[in-house]
């Protein structure tokens, strides 16, 4: 039997050590209901959390505004789910770069700096991980800011994700999916970067089922 986890509990000490008073804050956006985290095999990296709690991918409310746009864009890669759980049980953890919403000035490097070491404990509950999948700029930074201290260099070339969709990208034993934005207002206009991301998903589901 797979031990369960409450992700809020595992990073809570973290959490509470690092980020003084905007501790709280930062807990109210991780799930506090029990994971599975030996059956995690994917983690997507969202650009950064919603505006509220109840926005966001875990709420406990009726379709938050996170999951609609996340619902449609597994939609597009040809899997229907109805919620968070329902990707869960595929193997996927979705988290966010940002773990605190972003600053009404825009995203700048020391912003990502600033969570990175949260998002790396994050990742390292999952010990079966094959791929790590990123939605967005501030994702793709994020992860090359952990590549560049552990290895001395960046994970991901500064090309455009466009130029690195069809690239096999590894990172130590996992495997980087360079992908778009999922979340946010933009994707109604930005329907071919959409388009994208669901193929990259896809791929990405297809990898980690092998």
């Amino acid at each position: 039997m797979v031990d369960t986890v409450m992700i809020s509990d595992a990073l809570e000490e973290f959490v509470l050590q690092e980020y003084g008073s905007d501790a709280e804050a930062i807990m109210a956006y991780l799930p506090s209901f029990p994971i599975k985290p030996n059956e995690i095999k994917a983690v997507m990296i969202n650009e950064v959390v919603a505006d509220r709690p109840k926005e966001d991918f875990y709420s406990a409310a009726q379709s938050p505004y996170y999951m609609q746009t996340t619902s449609a864009l597994f939609q597009k890669a040809g899997v229907a789910v109805g919620g968070m759980q329902d990707i869960l049980d595929m193997g996927v953890y979705v988290t966010s770069a940002l773990k605190l919403p972003k600053p009404a000035s825009g995203v700048d490097t020391a912003d990502i700096r600033r969570y990175v070491s949260l998002l790396k404990k994050e990742l390292a509950l999952f010990s079966a991980l094959k791929a790590v999948m990123l939605m967005g700029d501030v994702a793709r930074k994020a992860v090359n800011i952990i590549s560049k201290g552990e290895t001395g260099k960046n994970a991901l070339p500064a090309v455009s994700t466009y130029k690195l969709r069809h690239s096999e990208i590894w990172y130590e034993e996992v495997r980087l999916f360079p992908a778009y934005i999922m979340t946010g207002k933009n994707l109604a206009i930005e329907k071919s970067k959409m388009e994208m991301s669901a193929e990259e998903l896809a791929k990405m589901l297809a990898f980690i089922s092998r």
